[in-house]
Formats: C-alpha cells, structure tokens, sequence
C-alpha cells in the first residue's frame, strides 16, 4: 500500500541505514515514497546516493527522494519518523556527564535523567518543537514517529506545543527481555505477551503471559529471574543496581544498570563510576564503526565495486517503526510490548498527561494504550517523582524560563541544591550557548 514516509535525520549513518533496511524488507509498502530529509547536505548525498543505488537492486521498489527543505519533504505526509541529535553528540554527552560531577552531583550517566539529561533536553527540545509544529500545519493527519533522546521529555514537549498532533515515541531498550525471556520461561518469545510499564528507560516488568493460554508467567519469571540474571550479569544492563531495585521493589526494571540509575538518587551506591564512562566511549566507538562501515560502502559505490546483493538483502533493524506503520496501513491489529504514548488514563496513579511507556495496540485507527490501573505505590512513588522534573523542564524550553530551568535541576535527586544548579547551568551555559534556548 503506497504511503508517503519522511525520514528526518536521513544523514545519519546510524539512523538513516537502519530504518531503510526495515523499509527494504517490508512488502506492504511497495511502491510508497520515501523522503529523506537531513540539513547536513553532505552526509544527505552520501545516504541518498546508496539507497539509490540499493532501490535499483531492489528493483525500484520505492519512489526515493532527498531534500534539505524540510516543509518541502513533510508535504503530504503520511508517516514522519524523526531522530535527531543537535551538536557533536557525545562531546556534549561527555560535558552532560562530567560539568554536574565536577559540582558534587552522582549522576552515573546524564543522557536521559538527572542533571545531564536535564540540560540534554534543553537542546534537543526547541529543533524537534519546530519540527512537529511545520507537521501540524502541513501534515496534520500524519503520524509522528519519534527516536530522539530524552525520549520522554521530548515526547512531552511534542506533546504540548503541538497538541492536535498524532504521535508516538519508540525505544528499542525492551529488546534485551527478547533474548532473556525466551530461556527465563523455556519458551518462544513469540509465546509471550509482554506488560512493561513506566517511563523510558526507567520501566518495570508488570506482567508476562502465555499468548495460546493466558496463563500469568510472573511467577515463574519471579522464581527463576534472579540467579539467571546473576549467571548472566552485564556491568552495563542487568547488574548490581538492577539486583538491589528488583529486590527491593518487587518488580524487574528491564531497562538495565546504565539507564535506570540515571533516576535514582542511590544509583552510585550500586554502579562503578568507570562502567557508566566505559558506557559512554562504548556507543562513541559502535557509532564511529558504524560511520566508517557507510562510508567504505559509498567508497565501493564511487569506484564501482559495489556489492550484488546491495547491503539491505536481509536482517531487520530491530527497530519497531515499520512494523508500526505496516499493521496501520493494513489494519492488521497488532501488540507492541513498549511504545512511548500520553498516560491519558492507561496508569491512574500518575499524571494524566505524563508520557508513559507501555503496551499498545495498533490497526487503522492509530495506537492505543492497553491500560494498566495502579502500579505499586512504591513504583509509583519513584516514577512520580521524575514526572515532577520532566514537567519543569518541558515547561522551562517551551516559556524560556531561567528561574524553571535552575529549578528543574535543583528539584532532581541527583542535585538537590539550588547552589549546584546555579553551577552547573552557569557553566553549561557557557560551554553550549550555541544549542541552548534563550532563557530570560
């Protein structure tokens, strides 16, 4: 079914690749338009010229375009998926680390939570607000797809500036429970029917089940989880904080060491600080293999040796866009374990207009919530807390609001003093003007 899909962020050899091997696999979209859309023209051309080259092979199984224009892309629209990073993303990733530790903070991570993620979203906010306001008013119908980090805080200020508009955010941070579960359960995991809720990177496992019988395999998940995840433990996913919180919370955090302690004001007390800056240069590292891989393909296209079989022949992203947009153009109802969508009554013991990740189901109509009730009032006591923040800083990019902003920092466990936030904002400022709002 022919639909028109915008890739914004199309420069990216990491993003722009991945989703187009997806979109290469799929048959339901034959013959739809894809647009890629970066304003680094340069890295454009270099992913346009392949994935021309790789719709040749595939016997032009897509009308391909390219453009720096961004409205001129988003016209008539159907899909838009979105991941884009401002700057030199892992300088300012080490300043997001390094500038709140130097003033007393025990962030371990700073790329979603704490004070780092705090002045992340700070940056990252105002471009994708311009972009999801140029959707509203040319593609109001279309449904905005998002991969950029914080992903909640985005999704929130997406959600708040442009609040006509239908949209979803998508992390592929519940993958890893694809591989566990399966041996956990001494199943398929296409048996298992997963119930995560919270908030990204920062959820729990609630439920899992057996698809064919309904049967509730948490207690079995809850007997077994414990030594298989210590036989198999990851200094960067499921390690000595995801032990203490499983433990002491009742539920299983599936979002790994690395990522969860970015909330928790004791995430220190359970993680080595060289872990979280190993973390850091690891993903530094896979993104520069992977820019070198595009690059030597675009090397052997320019010199003629380019592969037969072209680069996307097979293999899947792991990324859930596709699939997405799939089982709306042809209503073919479907379950998504973790989509990042507005709470809207799907969890009733936090804010409403919080974004949440959580199950959905997905068919013509769009995506919706499977709704959960309550969660434990201890889960609910931590997730709460960090809504409190992403409200502030939502509130402090879209006003402009210096005094929010300090604020926003001051409030999280991980700062906790108004004269370390004057610090760090101080000092970030100075180090990031170019890509920070203008705060009054």
């Amino acid at each position: 079914m022919k639909s028109k899909i915008v890739l914004i962020g199309a420069g990216s050899t990491s993003f722009g690749p991945s989703t187009l091997l997806d979109l290469f696999q799929s048959e339901q979209l034959h013959g739809s338009t894809i647009v890629l859309h970066d304003i680094d023209k340069e890295h454009l051309n270099i992913i346009y010229d392949l994935i021309i080259t790789e719709n040749k092979i595939h016997n032009d199984k897509f009308i391909i375009e390219q453009t720096t224009n961004r409205r001129e892309a988003l016209k008539g629209a159907d899909f838009i998926i979105s991941s884009i990073e401002v700057g030199d993303r892992y300088k300012l990733w080490r300043e997001d680390y390094e500038i709140p530790r130097k003033y007393g903070s025990k962030q371990i991570l700073g790329e979603c939570g704490g004070p780092g993620g705090t002045m992340h979203a700070f940056r990252i906010i105002p471009p994708i607000v311009d972009i999801v306001k140029d959707v509203e008013d040319l593609c109001p119908n279309a449904l905005f797809i998002n991969f950029s980090n914080p992903m909640a805080r985005v999704c929130l200020a997406i959600k708040r500036s442009a609040p006509n508009l239908k949209f979803i955010g998508l992390c592929h941070q519940i993958g890893a429970m694809t591989f566990h579960l399966p041996q956990i359960l001494n199943t398929k995991f296409e048996n298992l029917k997963l119930k995560p809720y919270g908030l990204n990177h920062f959820g729990f496992l609630m439920g899992v089940e057996d698809i064919s019988s309904g049967t509730d395999l948490m207690p079995k998940f809850n007997m077994v989880a414990p030594e298989y995840f210590r036989q198999h433990e990851e200094r960067f996913e499921f390690s000595s904080l995801t032990f203490e919180v499983f433990k002491r919370f009742g539920y299983f955090p599936y979002v790994g060491d690395n990522h969860l302690g970015e909330y928790l004001i004791f995430g220190e007390e359970f993680t080595k600080t060289q872990d979280m800056v190993d973390w850091i240069d690891f993903t530094d590292k896979v993104g520069k293999r992977t820019y070198k891989r595009v690059m030597r393909h675009h090397k052997r296209l320019k010199e003629e040796k380019y592969f037969k079989k072209g680069m996307f022949y097979k293999g899947s992203s792991g990324e859930r866009a596709i699939p997405i947009i799939e089982a709306m153009i042809t209503n073919q109802p479907s379950y998504e374990s973790a989509v990042n969508i507005s709470n809207n009554g799907i969890i009733d013991n936090l804010p409403q207009d919080l974004i949440i990740e959580c199950p959905v189901t997905v068919n013509k109509s769009g995506v919706k919530g499977v709704k959960w009730g309550n969660l434990p009032k201890n889960i609910a006591a931590l997730l709460r807390i960090e809504a409190s923040i992403q409200d502030l800083c939502v509130e402090a990019v879209l006003t402009k609001s210096k005094e929010a902003a300090i604020n926003a920092l001051a409030i999280d466990p991980n700062v906790g003093s108004f004269e370390m936030a004057d610090r760090i904002f101080r000092e970030m400022k100075e180090l990031q003007s170019e890509f920070l709002p203008k705060f009054q």
